[in-house]
């Protein structure tokens, strides 16, 4: 055999292989999904090779492109062909032999071994042509490179387990061809029947002509319109699933849809879906976000980040324009009026979604929001325009409503709110626990406030950019700013503070550089002591945040510490005359405020020594008792 078309063998990537496995074993039940998937990639070839024709009409030649199904029950096999762009031996070798997406390794992290849970979850990652292996033990590739004339083409061969072959091949004409050798009891899909059956299920909207090929026998599938451009009266439900499913390569259907025809000045068609799920690179700041782009039904990007901002990032879809070149790129986009102002109606859609989803069907707006909740939050920090809409939106979990769904809206506070009650009162924390159980509530729940628990790592930034909803201001209930403490104030509070004012000047010297200073607290009931942020500096909760992320908090100040003179702890310490025992009670009472915080101690032995020691003298303390 000749050097040259030697086969060489490759190992799949690890993470290519553990993919692999899932694929084959968990999605046995949608075995079908297969051919969606590959029909998909033909469909992608073909759509890369007629945007290159916009500048060189000459590489289509006289070909009308095509994806044709080759059913041979003799060889038992099917295979998918196109004439679209074709793949290089490289292209092969990086398409074939790797999986290069993000979020590959969170997404093997969070498998649970289930395969019917994994299943779904491999339905949000997409399977591609890997679901090949779901009906044949072995898969035979055949590819040619637009433009590699005169170059053999490139040969490429697994049975899925942990290697491939790769060597040149001797096809002549442009595209690629999927063959399948097919398992015995997988022999359904060479019937005709039932190929035509799931291309009319899955692919029915695809632009391009799908033929089926029986021996001599030739017959067209699909309608081959493209699916946006039908009228919104003929299509079904499951229609606009279909193509959500061949869109995103979800298995999973999508939560709702939008499906707007504009025509005037501008002229356009959008289609934009919700998912159910999100995508494993939702968070990952380096992915762009983004829906495809059509420009007269020609594919021009699959993310056009330009077209809705980050915070729809979730949204999927496209928009055909008839107003944009054909020749757009990613640079034309940027400050084009015309993409302006379909983006501006993209987000006006999407939000119309929203606010439909949330006012007839909230159960399911309740999943979105546990969903993807976090990410339209950005919207508020980031659209002065949409803001209001955007806070109408929001789901929070209250003092006022039990259960671990956020279910509180600002105009269900509003409508809860007191008389005379001049702010809306939000708490931040790490956990709910944390936030119900904070000693920074006890003054509310005294005087009947309702406060919104947050605890997403933005809620702070999101508050103070809302600033207010309804006429009334946003007030962070673990800062000392005026309206706060005067909804908390109590009538004894200022005698207290005249009793005890040698002890708080005693707490600020013993706590110097740690506090600001000591006071006695309006919102404490339960706890000994609390730490608050100054009236104009930033959260405890925020400045830590900051500090985590590397970043210098500009407002940063020493934080004041309140105490409960009704707290047994605080007595004593009031009466203490000797200045160890005082200092070592101080530290003790700052060290729990912090961990109410949910800060970490600097020094943890020292605080454990000192309680210890609180202990073993309170022990000491105690009448002993004598039996007998």
């Amino acid at each position: 055999m000749n050097a040259e078309i030697q086969p060489e063998i490759k190992e799949f990537q690890s993470e290519t292989k553990q993919v692999l496995r899932l694929v084959i074993h968990s999605l046995y039940s949608h075995k079908e999904i297969f051919l969606r998937e590959l029909v998909s990639n033909a469909s992608d070839a073909c759509e890369k090779l007629r945007f290159e024709a916009l500048a060189k009409p000459e590489l289509l030649g006289g070909d009308n492109l095509t994806i044709t199904l080759i059913s041979d029950a003799a060889a038992g096999t099917l295979t998918i062909r196109d004439n679209g762009i074709g793949m290089s031996r490289a292209e092969v070798i990086d398409n074939l032999g790797t999986i290069a997406r993000s979020g590959t390794k969170k997404f093997l992290e969070t498998l649970s071994g289930d395969s019917a849970k994994d299943s779904q979850l491999i339905g949000q990652f997409g399977v591609g042509f890997y679901s090949s292996f779901i009906v044949a033990d072995r898969v035979t590739v055949l590819s040619k490179r637009l433009g590699d004339l005169g170059e053999q083409g490139v040969r490429w061969e697994s049975d899925g387990e942990g290697a491939y072959e790769v060597q040149s091949s001797d096809k002549a004409d442009r595209g690629t061809e999927v063959i399948l050798h097919l398992r015995e009891e997988d022999k359904e899909f060479l019937e005709e029947t039932r190929l035509r059956q799931l291309v009319r299920r899955y692919s029915d909207h695809l632009s391009l002509p799908i033929v089926l090929k029986i021996g001599d026998k030739e017959e067209r599938l699909n309608q081959a319109q493209a699916f946006w451009t039908r009228s919104k009266s003929e299509l079904k439900d499951e229609d606009y699933q279909a193509f959500y499913k061949h869109l995103t390569h979800d298995i999973e259907d999508a939560r709702a849809w939008a499906h707007n025809k504009v025509e005037g000045n501008l002229e356009y068609t959008s289609l934009l879906y919700l998912p159910k799920r999100a995508p494993f690179d939702l968070y990952e700041r380096e992915q762009r976000g983004g829906i495809q782009l059509y420009v007269k039904r020609v594919f021009i990007m699959d993310k056009a980040a330009e077209l809705l901002p980050p915070y729809l990032r979730f949204m999927r879809g496209l928009v055909d324009s008839a107003d944009l070149p054909l020749n757009v790129s990613r640079e034309l986009l940027q400050n084009n009026r015309t993409v302006e102002k379909i983006k501006s109606a993209l987000v006006k859609r999407s939000l119309d979604l929203l606010e439909e989803l949330a006012g007839a069907k909230p159960q399911e707006y309740a999943e979105f929001w546990q969903t993807f909740g976090v990410v339209l939050k950005e919207g508020v920090i980031d659209d002065a325009g949409q803001k209001a809409r955007i806070a109408a939106l929001l789901r929070f979990h209250s003092t006022a409503v039990e259960g671990e769904v956020p279910s509180v809206t600002l105009a269900d506070y509003l409508a809860r709110i007191k008389p005379d009650q001049k702010s809306i009162y939000f708490l931040t924390a790490d956990t709910l626990a944390a936030a119900r159980n904070s000693p920074h509530l006890e003054g509310f729940r005294a005087k009947g406030l309702e406060v919104l628990l947050l605890t997403d790592r933005i809620d702070e930034w999101v508050a103070n950019h809302l600033h207010e909803f309804g006429g009334k201001p946003l007030a962070n209930a673990s800062g000392s700013a005026a309206d706060v403490a005067s909804a908390i104030h109590t009538p004894d509070q200022d005698a207290a503070q005249s009793e005890y004012q040698d002890s708080l000047s005693r707490l600020g010297k013993v706590l110097a550089g740690k506090i600001e200073s000591a006071r006695i607290s309006g919102r404490l009931t339960e706890s000994p002591a609390v730490l608050v942020a100054g009236e104009f500096g930033l959260s405890l909760r925020m400045g830590r945040i900051l500090k985590q992320a590397g970043q210098k908090n500009p407002f940063e100040t020493l934080p004041i510490l309140e105490i409960n003179p009704k707290h047994p702890l605080i007595e004593r310490l009031k009466a203490s005359d000797d200045e160890t025992a005082f200092a070592d009670l101080a530290a003790v009472l700052f060290d729990q405020a912090l961990l109410a915080e949910g800060a970490e101690l600097e020094d943890p032995a020292s605080y454990v020594r000192r309680v210890n020691k609180l202990i073993v003298d309170g022990l000491a303390a105690r009448p002993k008792i004598i039996l007998g």
